[in-house]
């Protein structure tokens, strides 16, 4: 396990890595999220409120993890294919003094990663979130996801290796 810590929003919020092929509880899971693969290269969309950013989200009604990576990966990349279970960040906000008992998030959380390997790229059209996609050689993901860090790098080098 390795552990960083960040800010967010102002706190100050301990992220820890965790290979693990068993899903957290649905209900402290945060987010969930993809790196996705056509042969040796890296899915990257760009978000429009935040740039470059692997496919993600947060799970809706009755829908599991895998669901909704899947279903992300459509909307954000116009992409499907098959997952495979990497492990979770454990987002832990106990030193973190901006959060508070109505934070619609858990005070420790988690962030649920999986790796896709694309089998069908459909038509790209923007209805989403995303402006547009691109594959690049996952060596080059730092110069464009503005907030990369050693966590996500170890994800990667991961599922690189899945």
């Amino acid at each position: 396990m390795t552990s960083k810590y960040v800010n967010w929003e102002e706190g100050k919020v301990k992220l820890t890595w965790k290979f693990d092929k068993q899903v957290p509880p649905r209900e402290l899971i945060t987010s969930v999220h993809g790196f996705c693969f056509k042969d040796d290269s890296l899915l990257l969309v760009n978000l429009n409120h935040r740039g470059w950013d692997f496919p993600g989200g947060h799970i809706e009604f009755e829908e599991t993890p895998e669901e909704c990576l899947k279903r992300e990966a459509y909307e954000e990349g116009y992409v499907t294919g098959s997952c495979s279970l990497l492990g979770h960040l454990i987002v832990d906000h106990s030193e973190n003094p901006k959060w508070n008992e109505k934070s619609p998030y858990p005070k420790v959380g988690y962030q649920v990663f999986y790796r896709m390997n694309i089998e069908q790229l459909h038509d790209f059209k923007a209805k989403y979130e995303s402006s547009k996609r691109i594959f690049i050689n996952p060596s080059e993901v730092m110069y464009y996801y503005h907030d990369w860090n050693e966590l996500y790098q170890e994800i990667l080098d991961y599922a690189t290796k899945q």
